[in-house]
């Protein structure tokens, strides 16, 4: 450990992975292949781009101190601990472009190795044992603005004219009628009204605007977009933009003009983040992001985070979680506590088949009772589980993960395991410091 060095006193956190970095370089290998693909390898000119230690590294520091790339760059120059983390030359820092370029083509599934591997040298140094679980699932939001029939129609529209406003620059000889001046006071004009036969008069009238969008953009593919190939990729955009606005036109005509129910299947929250799903628990307010299923252990490390498609019941979460806990390190664990989301009778008889003795909800209903040693053990794991809605809370203000603001599905789930990555990396230093 670097602790009593004078630069790294002060950042015990970075001291502690440096250490783990310098003494386990396999969790290097592991996001190897990521990092340097799509690049070629040459012994010739001069090294331009940063090692794989260095992208691992800056991606740690970046999350661990919560900067944006753009302040990661400053700090490469600002701060001199910056410097000697990364292990870069303090007078030839990286611009925050390149960083950006290698630390996003870092795939979640071997973001989810790392997370183990740490985890298993936690349990090496005697910081966890993986005897007790316990389980709880937050709602992460995706960057988007509350999804309204009205807001997408609009959005599309808006999206349509940009693209063919940029094949017009390319492509030099497009003709097309600009619909988004009539369609945004139509658009406001939604906003502001109540009655349901006025709404519905103003949908149909904006869904009129909307076809001929649509009629455009079908014009456009059908014309040849010449030897350039941004024109070609805007092409594309045209392609998949269409195919959203066929589903956003099925979607309001059903709802706005027929007034039948959509399926939330069939629905589309925001054309920008596609992959965005709604989350409604009982009667709370509807969520729009996705799903998080977290497990920690006694020494409060995040030991899973299974990140879900849609909107599961918590009793479906239960059996995968303990799965993958036993697949991972190898331990059966010999107490597993949730809260009342997750009980059910067949979860009780799938954990106790596996070998788990104290198995214990928060909440049991019905002909379901708490399988524990004694009333002590049950009483102290149930006030145990609480602890796990600080482990969320922690997780989403110290690291900004209310909301993910990377775009796309991937990138979605990356971030929130490089930040849960983070959370764990401060939770060791607290254990190594305590022990100290």
């Amino acid at each position: 450990m670097k602790f009593e060095r004078p630069n790294w006193a002060r950042d015990p956190e970075l001291s502690l992975v440096g250490s783990i970095l310098d003494d386990h370089p396999e969790l290097l290998m592991i996001l190897q292949d990521d990092i340097s693909r799509g690049t070629s390898n040459s012994i010739f000119g001069r090294k331009d781009t940063p090692s794989v230690e260095q992208i691992v590294r800056a991606a740690i520091y970046k999350e661990l101190k919560g900067l944006e790339y753009r302040e990661l760059e400053y700090h490469q120059s600002d701060s001199r601990i910056c410097s000697l983390f990364i292990k870069i030359d303090e007078f030839r820092p990286y611009c925050f472009q390149m960083y950006q370029k290698y630390i996003s083509k870092i795939k979640s599934e071997n973001l989810q190795k790392v997370l183990v591997e740490l985890n298993k040298i936690a349990i090496e140094q005697g910081l966890e044992d993986i005897q007790s679980l316990r389980q709880d699932t937050t709602v992460i939001e995706t960057n988007i603005h509350y999804p309204t029939n009205n807001a997408i129609l609009w959005d599309c529209i808006k999206e349509a004219n940009r693209l063919l406003n940029h094949l017009k620059e390319e492509m030099g000889e497009l003709k097309y009628m600009n619909y988004s001046e009539r369609a945004k006071k139509t658009y406001f004009k939604i906003n502001n009204t109540k009655p349901k036969d006025k709404r519905t008069e103003l949908f149909r009238k904006q869904l009129i605007l909307f076809i001929k969008t649509i009629n455009q953009l079908s014009n456009v593919i059908k014309k040849k977009p010449g030897p350039s190939l941004k024109a070609l990729s805007l092409i594309l955009q045209v392609q998949e933009h269409l195919k959203v606005m066929d589903q956003v036109h099925h979607m309001v005509y059903q709802k706005e003009i027929r007034g039948n129910k959509v399926r939330n299947e069939e629905k589309i929250f925001s054309i920008y983040e596609q992959h965005t799903d709604i989350i409604v628990k009982g009667g709370r307010e509807a969520e729009f992001g996705h799903k998080i299923n977290l497990c920690s252990g006694k020494s409060n490390l995040i030991l899973n985070c299974d990140i879900q498609r849609g909107n599961p019941s918590d009793t479906s979460l239960f059996s995968k979680l303990v799965d993958t806990v036993v697949s991972d390190y190898g331990i059966i664990p010999r107490d597993s506590v949730t809260d009342g989301g997750f009980a059910s009778l067949k979860n009780q008889a799938y954990a106790k088949g596996k070998g788990i003795v104290n198995i214990v909800f928060n909440k049991v209903v019905g002909s379901l009772k708490n399988i524990a040693s004694s009333k002590s053990m049950e009483t102290r794991l149930k006030k145990w589980r609480s602890g796990i809605e600080a482990i969320i809370s922690n997780l989403q203000r110290r690291f900004k993960l209310h909301r993910c603001n990377w775009k796309g599905w991937e990138h979605f789930k990356a971030k929130v395991l490089w930040s849960v990555i983070g959370y764990n990396i401060r939770v060791m230093t607290a254990l190594v410091v305590k022990q100290i």
